[in-house]
């Protein structure tokens, strides 16, 4: 048995070599990045109101991402090595993918999710304690997020996948209890259109995490893919969020409207007061 063995190996001339492939993103995808750069510059003009103030960095810092995303200064690699193992006395077959991760995303993410957080917080009515923890959560998942795209073994990157979800479900308490909570205080209109917006807030957000099980996490989706359907989704949770939270806002005059040093400055009427200095004045 042996002597055959041996046979075999001699008349072998091809020993199979390490293989490398590159997971990249193609025409269609670099397309649908320039085609989001450019929707995500569509913003209503600025006014004093802050609602139209965070929309605006909202859309503002999502276009920056995905013009740095279009161009590749915002992509890294992740590299995941295979080991194939052959019959007995032949060498193992290694396979290498490089697989690009858009780290753009994660830091545009980090930056926009609080600032819709905070959108939506304000509308509701929500306090500062709860406005605070729903912000930590969001950048919480969305770091661990990060984390899990570049993890290479698959224990601790499920992990860091499995912190994430779990930061996620303390933003669907603060915006789904909490804030539906606080909101019915105010007029029946502006509760009804709270949790319009919010359900679809969440609904999106929930998307989110199935994609990148399946394209970052398992690599079952390619990187194009990948790229159309997060940018579906940027597209629905920002622009069209901005615009239905603006215009929606702008007709409800029940709704809040943020005065004092945000609208005035440090002037009389939105001067910064710790307690009551008129005593003795």
């Amino acid at each position: 048995m042996t002597g055959a063995m041996e046979a075999l190996k001699a008349k072998t001339t091809v020993v199979p070599g390490p293989s490398v492939y590159y997971q990249e993103a193609g025409d269609v995808g670099t397309r649908t990045l320039w085609f989001v750069y450019i929707a995500q510059n569509i913003t209503v003009a600025t006014q004093k109101r802050l609602f139209h103030i965070l929309t605006a960095f909202i859309t503002t810092f999502a276009a920056i991402s995905y013009f740095a995303m279009a161009v590749k200064d915002g992509v890294g690699h992740n590299k995941i090595t295979t080991v194939h193992h052959t019959a007995k006395g032949f060498p193992d077959v290694t396979d290498t993918i490089y697989r690009e991760v858009y780290w753009a995303r994660y830091i545009d993410w980090s930056v926009t999710t609080p600032l819709l957080l905070l959108d939506l917080a304000l509308l509701a009515g929500l306090a500062g304690a709860n406005i605070l923890v729903a912000i930590v959560a969001d950048v919480i998942m969305i770091l661990t997020g990060l984390f899990a795209a570049f993890t290479v073994e698959q224990g601790p990157k499920w992990g860091w996948y499995a912190i994430a979800c779990i930061a996620y479900l303390v933003i669907v308490y603060q915006l789904g209890v909490n804030g539906r909570g606080v909101v019915k205080n105010k007029d029946a209109k502006t509760a009804t259109f709270f949790s319009a917006i919010a359900g679809f807030t969440l609904i999106l957000w929930t998307v989110y995490p199935v994609v990148w099980g399946v394209a970052d996490g398992s690599r079952i989706a390619s990187v194009d893919d990948e790229i159309i359907a997060y940018a579906v989704l940027d597209v629905l949770a920002k622009p069209v969020f901005g615009f239905w939270l603006l215009f929606t806002h702008d007709a409800m005059s029940g709704t809040a409207n943020i005065e004092g040093f945000w609208a005035h400055g440090m002037s009389k009427d939105g001067a910064i007061r710790v307690g009551d200095d008129d005593e003795g004045a």
